[in-house]
């Protein structure tokens, strides 16, 4: 972290070791055989299945859950992975509240949809705790493709690309592989290193090599990855953050929250990580309520979520701020920051309320300030470098079809491609796609 430990206001160990690792474990427990027999009782296996058409990833559900029912969850888990190889990754990060679930006939008849995700949790987990790949290589192309980042648009790629024969390099800037999973989710969601165990049981389909400490614009360049390779695939992310623009954003104590959650998931001990004990995190997506509701698993005694906009425009989903309120964080909405008050560190925000005017959004001139000796920035991410020769849009890479960019031979997915939301399984769905339209480049 920036802040050290001793930094005033932000120091670790708010909560003893035993506290943190009953705040920190499993948000859902997975099924047992029993439980899992029963939630796949209650699909009734639609023939049109709105389920479907709501996944990104268009799995097949009915039929993954009518093979759980009929007691072959290897056979389920082969139809979840046919479509989404990280599909024990999304069981557990999905929103399946706004996709699958929300589509289910159960939910408009009862308020009360088929455990989709869970599901697919017992399937997968099954399969992946026996070690088992249900996949093999096709004979070798001789072809050889780029893929710059291993989260879940490259990870995607990189496996679909070597299932067809190819030979994959696979490209990370940080130390390990998985990306967004590894690094950019809370704790609570992907528990016992899942995002580790996940990535070495894809890579046992062979044929990727995964090279790390690699990035795109420092060590690697487009120009020399299409010399090298017969294409290229891009799925890097979004490495740069969002400037508050609000007056005293260099104090002590402002974060980025992408970091503070990184250093989160990577750290050893959790009464070690320092966090604020009133604790302020702008923005309101994801990555702001995975931010909130984890300072305040760590000890923060207030932490406040402002978003400039109203609560119908939030981007994290109602049953994500519902969880994050539960754990006692605080929404203020229609209020953005205009100053960050301290002095070295910082002591509090001063906010001015907002209105919408049209698709404008104006300050009222009415203010207040909020105490906080930590402040956490979730405001939206941008490309840390920006690829030779390649169109941007709305600051990301433009795409066409299955992720072809204006280069030929380069193709780009998931956070860094313009097009589909910020997704775990629409990036997977992203960087399978592009594979196919590679490969079928490649083999003419």
């Amino acid at each position: 972290m920036t802040n050290s430990p001793f930094t005033p206001g932000i120091v670790p160990a708010r909560l003893d070791g035993r506290v943190l690792q009953e705040n920190f474990a499993d948000l859902h427990a997975p099924l047992d055989a029993h439980e899992a027999l029963v939630a796949a009782d209650r699909c009734y296996f639609c023939h049109d299945a709105p389920c479907i058409t709501a996944c990104p990833t268009t799995i097949d559900i009915p039929l993954f859950i009518r093979q759980i029912a009929t007691g072959t969850p290897e056979a389920a888990a082969k139809t979840i992975f046919d479509q989404n190889i990280l599909g024990g990754m999304c069981a557990r990060v999905c929103p399946t509240e706004t996709l699958c679930e929300q589509a289910c006939v159960r939910e408009a008849a009862e308020g009360k949809p088929v455990e989709i995700g869970r599901l697919q949790r017992y399937a997968t987990d099954r399969v992946m705790a026996a070690g088992v790949h249900p996949f093999s290589r096709a004979p070798q192309t001789g072809k050889r493709v780029a893929v710059v980042g291993a989260g879940p648009a490259g990870l995607a790629c990189a496996h679909r690309l070597a299932m067809k024969g190819h030979e994959i390099d696979l490209f990370d800037a940080r130390p390990k592989g998985g990306g967004l999973n590894e690094y950019g989710i809370a704790s609570y969601k992907a528990t016992d290193g899942f995002a580790g165990a996940e990535l070495d049981w894809l890579m046992q389909i062979g044929g990727i090599t995964l090279h790390t400490g690699r990035a795109l614009g420092r060590d690697l360049s487009l120009d020399g990855l299409c010399a090298d390779y017969d294409a290229v695939f891009l799925g890097m992310g979004l490495g740069g953050v969002n400037a508050l623009r609000a007056a005293g954003e260099d104090r002590s104590g402002v974060l980025d929250a992408v970091d503070f959650i990184a250093d989160l998931r990577q750290a050893d001990d959790l009464a070690r990580l320092p966090v604020g004990r009133n604790v302020v995190v702008i923005g309101g997506g994801m990555t702001a309520i995975d931010a909130a509701v984890q300072s305040k698993l760590l000890g923060a005694e207030n932490v406040t979520v402002l978003y400039r906009r109203d609560r119908a425009a939030m981007p994290a989903s109602r049953y994500e701020q519902d969880l994050a309120a539960s754990k006692g964080v605080r929404f203020v909405f229609n209020a953005m920051p205009i100053a960050i008050l301290g002095n070295g560190a910082v002591t509090g925000v001063t906010v001015e309320y907002t209105r919408a005017e049209g698709k404008s959004l104006i300050g009222t001139g009415e203010t207040f300030d909020i105490p906080a000796d930590q402040i956490l920035k979730a405001i939206g991410q941008t490309l840390a470098t920006t690829p030779e020769e390649l169109n941007i849009t709305g600051g990301k890479i433009a795409v066409t079809g299955p992720g072809r960019t204006s280069r030929k031979g380069v193709w780009a997915g998931g956070d860094c491609a313009a097009g589909g939301e910020d997704l775990t399984v629409t990036a997977v769905a992203e960087g399978r796609d592009a594979a196919e339209d590679m490969h079928d480049r490649l083999m003419g």
